[in-house]
């Protein structure tokens, strides 16, 4: 617990305040999936720093009693540490060639499509995905996908004649009373729902009917983008400001977090590059369900930060221990990369099953967190860390004299 809880206590907080950004958006399931992760990462740091505690001195020497002797040992070999020191003594090169490896797997997301979720995702076996690839070889996509205005009033006739020649409509059926004082106007696209021209056709409807509420499965997609792109800002930033605060408290640097965070950047647009090639290059998805920048933001980013707290909190007591810089990054990496790399392979593993799933957005978000994880496992942590910490030296403790002052105040040192 001393050497630690804080370290688990940080890193709970740090998930936490992750998955918090998804509280932003007025989405139901996004919404949900933020308080739920909340919940629980703030719940297994509870757990870890209360009962487990408990439970392992009830257990005592029993703890590893059924594992094989081998294990039992304390692990020696200090291969991690030899790591880090060939690391430290190209750290130029080592953090050139790691950083040109993550931004070439991040190019393909520069020519990233999104869509949102219909009978395509679901796997081919299901009857809904089954009668909308007929209707598709039966070249007409957008009938099962109308766009529907409501209206207090009937439209006018120029109104209904000028949509009905706009180019992507298939279609203009009449307009019809569905209750005293409602009226409703259908309008069939050629294409189908999703698609970039149907997308058009709801904006067209819009401007043509202003006095008209939209609706349909294809002005659904387009008012969940906007939301999205409305709120995402926020979302950002409080993922920024939240990691960057929990880091600098951990710390006492300010270098660090912003370290942190050009680091995550380049793992993230690195494991959604790689979702790219998978699903749009390889499987031939017409493009991403448009809220796995998101989710995959939210979870990975927390993740990779939270082994960066384990990382640098062993850094920092090698440190205080009187070590040289180079030495406590040794030191730290050899500390943390057994139980490090062990986390991250049981995350792999279990976010990974969803790649099995017959659903494409449910195969894409484990996919892009599993990848995530992966990368910063091996290439951040064991190369792009050790490297820049030594490029940066005593700079990466650095923080103005305020801030020093205000965390020493808060008395937040191990």
């Amino acid at each position: 617990m001393r050497t630690a809880g804080r370290t688990v206590l940080f890193s709970a907080l740090t998930v936490a305040a992750s998955m918090a950004c998804l509280l932003v958006f007025p989405q139901q399931f996004l919404y949900s999936m933020g308080l739920g992760g909340v919940l629980v990462a703030l719940s297994a740091g509870i757990v870890a720093l209360v009962p487990l505690p408990a439970f392992l001195y009830w257990l005592g020497p029993r703890i590893d009693a059924l594992a094989p002797r081998r294990l039992q040992q304390l692990p020696s070999g200090g291969r991690w540490g030899r790591l880090a020191g060939w690391v430290m003594r190209r750290p130029g090169r080592v953090a050139a060639f790691s950083a040109s490896v993550l931004v070439v797997l991040a190019l393909p997301a520069f020519g990233v499509h999104f869509v949102g979720v219909d009978a395509t995702t679901l796997p081919a076996s299901a009857s809904a995905r089954q009668v909308a690839e007929a209707l598709d070889r039966n070249e007409i996509r957008g009938r099962y996908a109308p766009i529907t205005a409501i209206m207090n009033s009937p439209p006018s006739r120029a109104a209904t004649a000028r949509l009905a020649t706009t180019a992507g409509v298939a279609e203009v059926l009449p307009a019809r009373q569905v209750t005293p004082g409602l009226w409703r106007l259908d309008l069939l696209p050629v294409e189908k729902g999703l698609s970039d021209r149907s997308q058009q056709l709801v904006r067209i409807v819009r401007a043509e009917l202003p006095a008209a509420r939209v609706t349909g499965q294809t002005a659904g997609f387009v008012d969940q983008q906007a939301s999205l792109g409305a709120h995402l800002p926020w979302a950002l930033a409080i993922l920024a400001l939240t990691t960057c605060t929990l880091i600098f408290l951990f710390t006492g640097s300010i270098v660090l977090p912003l370290k942190s965070l050009v680091m995550n950047v380049l793992t993230l647009g690195a494991s959604f590059g790689i979702l790219v090639v998978v699903f749009e290059w390889g499987q031939g998805l017409q493009g991403l369900e448009s809220t796995q920048p998101i989710l995959l933001c939210a979870t990975a980013f927390g993740l990779s930060t939270d082994y960066a707290i384990f990382l640098f909190s062993r850094i920092k007591e090698g440190r205080d221990r009187g070590l040289e810089n180079r030495a406590a990054v040794a030191d730290g990496l050899e500390r943390t990369g057994r139980v490090v790399t062990a986390a991250a392979l049981l995350f792999c593993v279990a976010i990974g099953t969803f790649a099995t799933s017959g659903i494409s957005f449910i195969q894409e978000l484990g996919v892009g967190t599993a990848v995530a994880v992966a990368l910063d496992a091996t290439i951040i942590r064991a190369l792009l860390v050790p490297s820049l910490m030594a490029l940066l030296g005593n700079w990466n403790w650095w923080a103005p004299a305020p801030l020093r002052r205000v965390h020493a105040r808060l008395g937040l040192a191990e």
